[in-house]
C-alpha cells in the first residue's frame, strides 16, 4: 500500500532504487521444465526402475520466443558418477514433450535431473535453411555463420577445437553460396557446434528425482507358497525342512523362482488356537505360526520341530540349486509367551487392569498374538533397532526376499527407515507389502520402499473390473510407485469365485494373474483346486493355518501342468515379464476379455482371451489390435498359439473366438505378415 501511495505522489518507492529484485528476475530461468515423469510427490519418494531397463523420461520444456531449444537427462548412480543423455522432441510438437532414456546397470538408488538451454546453432541452422529455400538473400546470415564457427573455435580445445577450425577453413575457401550453406547445415557441423555449445540460459529441474533400481526379480517372479509343517505324509506328523526338499523338483517344474514359507518361528503356547480356528487347543496342535514366540525363541529363532539352523541354510542352498529363492514372513506381532514380554514389557500396551492387549480386527479377534507399540518410551529407539536386527539376520542367512505381514497397521516412518536401512546395505534385498487396505495407503507403501505389494486382483472378476484396474497399474503414479504381485488365493483369502467356480475357475484365475502382471502368486492347494470354505465366509475350511493338512498333490483334477504351461509361456515372452504394456481390445461378448502385452518395440507382442465364465462356452467377434503394428484394417497378422503350437494367418479386423471352460483362455503371439 505505501509504495502504491509513493507512486501516486511521483515519489520513486524505496525497492524501484534498488536494482536486485530486478537482476533476480533477469536471472530466473526462461525456460519451463514441468511434468516430469518418472517422478513420486515431485522427488519426495524415489520411483522404481529395474536394473539392465531403460529408464524413459519425459518432461514438458518449453520457453519464451521462437529460439529451438536442447535438453538433456545427467543421471547419477549410486556412487554419484554423472552420466548424460540427451532428450528430443516428441509428438506432438505442439505440447512440448521432451524424452529420453537412460539404462542404469547396477542395482542401488540413483536419481536424475533435467536441463534445457537454448540451442543458439540449432536456431541459426533453423533460419538459415528457411531463409535459404524462400530464396532471400543470406549475405549476413553466412556472415554470423562464419563467425559462430570461429567462435566456437577459439573456446574449444583439443580435438573438438581443431575439428572446428578445421570447418572455418573450408568455409573460407568455399566460394558459392550454395557451398557454403551446405556445410553450415551439414550435420557433421552441427555435430561439433553442440559439442562446443555454450548452453546459454540453461536452466535445471527444481528437483533431483530419485529411482530405486532394483534387480530383475523384483518386477518378474513367480511365488509358490507352503507351510513346511505340512510337508509331510501323515497329518499327526510334523514336517520339517529337510522334508521340503522333497517338493523342489516339483515346485521347479511348475516354473515358480520364489518360495515363500509363513513364519518358521517357535509357535507360543498360551491361547493357542486349535482347528479352524478355535479357541482351545488340543496338546498335539501346532496352532498359528503367526502366534510368534516361545520359550525357545521368538524373531531370531527357529521352530525346533521344523529343524536348526543348518537345516535351514541347506535347504536355501538346495533351493538356489533349483533355480528358487526362500522368501520368509516378517509379521512384527509375538504370542503371550513370546521372550520380549517378559525382557522389553515397555515395547508392548497394557490395559487399565494389567493385561496385555491382545491383537483385534473387528469382528475377528487373535487371542494367541499381541503387538508390540513402536512409540512408548521404551520402544524408542531400542524395539526399532531390534526389529532392524532381525531382518538383518535373516539377511544374512542368505534371504534375500521378506514378505511382510500387515504392514500397513505398523508406522510409515518405521517402514521408510527400515527399509532404507536394510536395502543401503544389501540393495538385493526385496520386501513384498501385504496390505489389503484403502489405495492410497497401498501407494504410499509402494513409495516408502516396498517393492511390490499385494493387490486387489483378488476381487476383480468382471471384465469392466478387470479393464479398469489393469489400465489403473498401467497409470501414473501407480505405474511409477507401485509393483502389482497377482496373488490367486492366499491361507487368509479363499476368494468366492474359487469357491464355487470348479476347475475352470482356477485355470480362469491362473490364466489372468499369469498373463496381467509379471509378479504373480498362489498358495499350496490352489493347483489341487482346493475352495472349500467356511460357510459364507472368504475362509478355507479346515485352515492350514491352524492345523498340519497333507496333500496328495498328483491327484485327480489339478492343474499343475497347466501352471507349468503359463509360467513358461512368462518365461519366454519378455512382453509378460511386467503389468506394464497391456492394451485391451473390443469383443463384441462382455464374458470374453481380450487383451495384448507388448514389448515397446513390438517385437513381442502377446495377445490373451479369456472366457470369464467358469461354467458355459463363449464366443464373440474381436478386433485385432492391428493399430500396434500401423497396419491397415485389411491387414494381415502372422498367429502362433502358444498353447497348442498351431500356426496360421488373420486376415482383417474383425475375427471371432470360442472359448469353453475345458480351456477357458487363449494365448497368441501375434506378428505381421512378412
Amino acid at each position: 500500500m505505501s509504495s502504491t501511495l509513493n507512486s501516486a505522489s511521483g515519489a520513486v518507492p524505496a525497492r524501484e532504487q534498488d536494482p536486485s529484485h530486478v537482476m533476480a528476475a533477469v536471472q530466473a530461468p526462461r525456460i519451463a521444465i514441468e511434468s516430469v515423469m518418472p517422478a513420486l510427490d515431485h522427488g519426495r519418494f524415489a520411483a522404481k526402475a529395474t536394473v539392465d531397463e531403460p529408464v524413459v523420461v519425459k518432461a514438458t520444456i518449453f520457453a519464451d520466443g521462437h529460439d529451438v531449444l536442447a535438453a538433456a537427462i545427467c543421471w547419477y548412480d549410486e556412487q554419484g558418477r554423472q552420466q548424460r543423455v540427451p532428450m528430443r522432441q516428441v509428438e506432438p510438437m505442439g505440447l512440448d514433450v521432451w524424452e529420453g532414456r537412460f539404462t542404469p546397470q547396477q542395482v542401488g538408488r540413483h536419481g536424475f535431473i533435467i536441463e534445457a538451454w537454448w540451442d543458439v546453432y540449432a536456431t541459426y541452422r533453423y533460419e538459415l535453411s528457411k531463409k535459404h529455400q524462400a530464396g532471400v538473400p543470406i549475405e549476413l546470415e553466412l556472415e554470423e555463420g562464419r563467425r559462430l564457427i570461429a567462435q566456437a573455435a577459439e573456446r574449444s580445445e583439443g580435438a573438438l577445437g581443431e575439428a572446428l577450425a578445421d570447418v572455418h577453413e573450408r568455409f573460407k575457401r568455399l566460394e558459392l553460396d550454395a557451398e557454403r550453406v551446405a556445410l553450415l547445415l551439414d550435420g557433421d557441423t552441427a555435430r561439433l557446434m553442440h559439442e562446443a555449445d555454450t548452453r546459454p540460459h540453461l536452466s535445471r529441474s527444481d528437483a533431483l528425482y530419485p529411482l530405486d533400481v532394483e534387480r530383475l526379480t523384483a518386477r518378474f517372479a513367480s511365488w509358490y507358497e507352503l507351510f513346511p509343517r505340512s510337508e509331510t505324509d501323515d497329518p499327526n506328523r510334523h514336517g520339517t525342512f529337510n522334508d521340503v526338499h522333497k517338493r523342489l523338483p516339483m515346485i521347479r517344474d511348475m516354473g515358480f523362482d520364489v518360495l515363500y514359507f509363513p513364519p518358521i518361528h517357535p509357535v507360543g503356547r498360551a491361547h493357542r488356537k486349535g482347528p479352524n480356528n478355535t479357541l482351545e487347543a488340543g496338546p498335539d496342535d501346532p496352532g498359528s505360526p503367526y502366534a510368534i514366540g516361545s520359550e525357545e525363541g521368538g524373531h531370531e529363532a527357529i521352530h525346533s520341530q521344523l529343524g536348526t539352523r543348518e537345516d535351514f541354510r541347506a535347504l536355501v542352498r538346495a533351493a538356489a540349486e533349483h533355480g528358487m529363492e526362500i522368501a520368509l514372513d516378517f509379521a512384527i506381532q509375538c504370542s503371550p509367551d513370546h521372550p520380549w514380554l517378559k525382557e522389553h514389557p515397555g515395547w508392548f500396551s497394557w490395559r487399565p487392569d494389567g493385561s496385555i492387549r491382545y491383537a483385534e480386527n473387528p469382528p475377528k479377534k487373535y487371542q494367541d498374538i499381541v503387538n508390540v507399540d513402536f512409540y512408548t518410551e521404551d520402544a524408542i529407539p531400542s524395539l526399532w533397532l531390534t526389529l532392524r536386527d532381525v531382518v538383518q539376520g535373516w539377511v544374512d542367512e542368505g534371504v534375500k526376499i521378506f514378505r511382510v505381514d500387515n504392514p500397513h497397521t505398523k508406522p510409515l516412518p518405521f517402514w521408510e527407515w527400515l527399509i532404507d536401512d536394510i536395502r543401503g546395505r544389501d540393495p538385493d534385498v526385496i520386501f513384498l507389502a501385504e496390505a489389503f487396505t484403502r489405495p492410497a495407503m497401498m501407494l504410499r507403501l509402494g513409495k516408502l520402499g516396498f517393492t511390490q505389494s499385494y493387490t486387489y486382483f483378488t476381487w476383480r472378476h468382471s471384465k469392466a473390473e478387470l479393464t479398469e484396474y489393469f489400465t489403473q497399474l498401467n497409470e501414473a503414479p501407480m505405474r511409477d510407485g507401485y509393483r502389482p504381485n497377482f496373488f490367486v488365493n492366499t491361507p487368509d483369502i479363499n476368494p468366492y469365485f474359487l469357491q464355487s467356480s470348479g476347475r475352470a475357475g482356477f485355470l480362469i484365475r491362473a490364466a489372468l494373474a499369469t498373463m496381467g502382471s509379471g509378479l504373480w502368486g498362489m498358495y499350496s492347494g490352489f493347483e489341487l483346486c482346493e475352495g472349500e470354505p467356511v460357510p459364507g465366509k472368504e475362509e478355507y475350511l479346515d485352515s492350514e493355518k491352524y492345523e498340519i493338512r497333507v496333500r496328495d498333490y498328483s491327484a485327480p483334477g489339478n492343474i499343475v501342468y497347466e501352471i507349468a504351461q503359463l509360467n513358461r509361456l512368462r518365461r519366454e515372452n519378455p512382453a509378460l515379464h511386467t503389468h506394464l504394456g497391456v492394451a485391451f481390445h473390443p469383443v463384441h461378448n462382455d464374458r470374453l476379455l481380450l487383451f495384448s502385452k507388448s514389448t515397446e518395440s513390438r517385437d513381442n507382442v502377446i495377445l490373451v482371451a479369456v472366457n470369464l465364465d467358469p461354467f458355459e462356452p463363449q464366443e464373440g467377434a474381436f478386433e485385432l489390435p492391428l493399430s500396434l503394428f500401423e497396419l491397415p484394417d485389411e491387414g494381415a497378422l502372422h498367429v502362433e498359439d502358444l498353447i497348442s503350437g498351431r500356426r496360421w494367418s488373420w486376415q482383417g479386423k474383425w475375427q471371432s473366438m470360442r472359448l469353453d471352460p475345458t480351456m477357458p483362455f487363449a494365448i497368441w503371439r501375434i506378428r505381421p505378415v512378412q
